[in-house]
């Protein structure tokens, strides 16, 4: 597992933070850069989600750059293969009033092609909110 001092854990993390971004999403050439060729989500609501299906939602012209704030926390780096990398973490909306809500156990892997890292599939899992450590 690798943490906050490897430059590929800053990395994906910000990768990752990126497509949390509406901004992101809604913009199909980041988009394109982002995602493999092969991606899929297997989303929250059970909801499988394919690259092109992930770019007409997102990345296309009806597309805004309104959409929820996410937190994203407990990010971890998992090592797969030397170009396949397992990346976790937790994420929620974010209301109005700062309060987050809609937890998921996240799951994303990335693999390394000549021009870059990709996500290749990601898992959004509801859970709970974390325990507030005592």
């Amino acid at each position: 597992m690798q943490h906050d001092c490897d430059p590929l854990f800053t990395d994906l993390c910000a990768h990752e933070a990126a497509l949390h971004r509406p901004a992101v999403r809604a913009d199909r050439a980041r988009m394109n850069a982002l995602l493999h060729a092969d991606f899929v989500e297997f989303g929250r609501s059970g909801q499988v989600w394919t690259r092109q299906a992930t770019l007409d939602e997102f990345g296309g012209t009806q597309a805004t750059a309104d959409g929820p704030t996410i937190h994203a926390q407990d990010f971890a780096l998992h090592r797969v293969a030397d170009d396949v990398v397992l990346l976790t973490y937790r994420s929620a909306h974010v209301d109005a009033d700062g309060r987050r809500h809609r937890w998921s156990l996240r799951s994303s892997v990335w693999q390394r092609v000549p021009d870059g890292w990709r996500l290749r599939f990601h898992q959004g899992t509801p859970t709970e909110a974390p325990q507030e450590p005592s």
